[in-house]
């Protein structure tokens, strides 16, 4: 039988805050490579704008990275578990 663990452990935890972290800093960086490349060009806003979006679609890359990351990982672990149940019987 497989024993799955029913918590989650602090490094997971840590995991999907890395996940949400990465949405927010590439909206972030976005915003204000936008804003400091239209304040050199004197574009205000529209490279803000476009970073702005850029920021968001690298932020979405990001997280699905993570994600598909976690999910490999728990595949894994999964995988392993079942290994272990049927040598053990």
């Amino acid at each position: 039988m497989i024993k799955k663990k029913s918590k989650f452990s602090l490094s997971e935890s840590f995991s999907f805050g890395t996940i949400g972290l990465h949405l927010v800093s590439g909206i972030i960086v976005g915003t204000f490579i936008g804003y400091m490349l239209d304040s050199f060009f004197k574009t205000s806003p529209w490279l803000t704008i476009i970073f702005f979006f850029l920021g968001i679609i690298a932020g979405f890359y990001n997280m699905y990275k993570d994600a598909k990351r976690y999910i490999a990982k728990e595949e894994k672990e999964l995988k392993e578990l079942e290994e272990d149940d049927r040598s053990s019987s």
